[in-house]
């Protein structure tokens, strides 16, 4: 089955990153369910939790937290590139287009943070846009360059204010668990009109988290867009010798920066020690995620095509995914509908976002052989196109090739 649209010179290379961008889905999952779960889901339920638990914690702290958003980060830059194209194709202004583009993902953000999720990306992947806008004529080295100076500046921030806690702050008056707040336990399995007024009281603190770490996001953006303008994955998406090469030298350093942040996140290191965990995922999170995506494309010659064409599928409405996976979980976690926040253990969680994820590749597997463009994915590009997706361009405009449209990448 083929997802990637009728073929062109560049059908490969877009069916390609609708792949990894499948494949990322779940790991955006796995990480906003156990943030929308609750606390204790989060920290593995603390020392005193089972086993397997915090196991599941660890692990995703470990193989997954701030890897598959630098990759969506990155997707999304390429994109961009792919977007300004387009427009230069059809004939088209890109800078109305792209401020269109970037309002409606905004106000898609908003609703999606307060109804279902305060930790919503797409609000920051909106403002982060506009700034690469201004940053689009960058050249690929200096795109680069700019990239590597966000992740370090970053990683050192959070690097010295980590050592300061550490060495700051008595180990004695350390707690083994951070008490949970019983008012937002309540709110959160409270009735439906409780779930967004609590949502709303989180967004300044959501707000000022993403704001944080925006560098790190930029620097994906950037690098994305450096690998668009020369032409990466056109060039390497399917050479074996190169892709290899990447594996085999970030591998291990992702591997073991995800180790050491794990430690100082869910232990055996105490709280002191959170920061610092997280300030090595910023520094190593990068060459895992792609290890990650260098790895998935070798394996694309060796996997079943109807498994590639599932991953491809959920790419191309990988937007309408997001934002069903949160509606799914907001029913299982708040008081819209099963109210189990904060009573579910990471073991469960994870189980539980495996299952949602195959029956979302089914589902979407389905659904992209019927249309073209998920539901999210035709309201945003309606938006973009100031038109419904299909119809002719007004007069004056070249109308360009189907294929010559980009997915989205939101």
């Amino acid at each position: 089955m083929s997802a990637g649209g009728p073929p062109t010179g560049d059908g490969r290379r877009l069916w390609e990153l609708d792949v990894l961008r499948g494949f990322a889905l779940l790991g955006i999952l796995l990480v906003n369910a156990e943030l929308m779960a609750g606390p204790d889901t989060v920290s593995g339920g603390g020392p005193g939790a089972p086993a397997p638990d915090r196991i599941a914690a660890w692990l995703v702290s470990a193989l997954v937290a701030t890897k598959f958003y630098l990759l969506f980060s990155f997707l999304f830059g390429y994109g961009f590139a792919l977007q300004m194209r387009s427009a230069r194709h059809a004939g088209a202004d890109f800078a109305p287009r792209h401020l269109r583009r970037v309002l409606g993902l905004f106000g898609i953000g908003i609703a999606h943070a307060v109804l279902l999720y305060p930790g919503d990306i797409l609000t920051t992947y909106a403002v982060l846009a506009l700034v690469l806008y201004g940053l689009r004529g960058l050249a690929p080295r200096t795109a680069l360059r700019l990239a590597a100076g966000l992740v370090a500046g970053l990683g050192a921030l959070l690097l010295g204010y980590g050592l300061l806690i550490v060495a700051l702050t008595d180990p004695a008056a350390v707690g083994e668990h951070a008490p949970r707040a019983a008012d937002a336990v309540a709110a959160h399995r409270g009735g439906p009109a409780q779930v967004p007024a609590e949502h709303l009281r989180e967004l300044p603190s959501a707000f000022a988290t993403a704001l944080l770490y925006a560098p790190n996001k930029l620097a994906a953006f950037l690098v994305g867009l450096a690998a668009a303008k020369t032409s990466l994955a056109r060039r390497h998406g399917r050479d074996r010798a190169w892709l290899r090469r990447v594996v085999v030298r970030w591998l291990p350093v992702g591997l073991a920066g995800g180790v050491l942040s794990a430690c100082c996140t869910d232990g055996p290191l105490d709280d002191r020690w959170f920061m610092v965990g997280k300030a090595v995922a910023v520094l190593t999170g990068p060459a895992l995620a792609a290890a990650y995506a260098c790895g998935l494309l070798l394996l694309l010659d060796v996997m079943r095509p109807a498994a590639t064409g599932f991953l491809a599928a959920a790419g191309r409405m990988a937007l309408t995914h997001y934002l069903t996976q949160s509606l799914v979980l907001a029913w299982v976690f708040t008081g819209y509908g099963l109210g189990l926040y904060d009573r579910v253990g990471s073991a469960a969680v994870l189980l539980g976002c495996l299952v949602l994820y195959a029956v979302q590749l089914a589902l979407g597997a389905r659904l992209a052989a019927r249309t073209r463009y998920g539901p999210a994915e035709w309201l945003l590009r309606t938006i973009t196109l100031a038109r419904r997706p299909g119809r002719p361009e007004p007069a004056g405009r070249s109308v360009s090739h189907p294929a010559d449209e980009p997915k989205s990448v939101a």
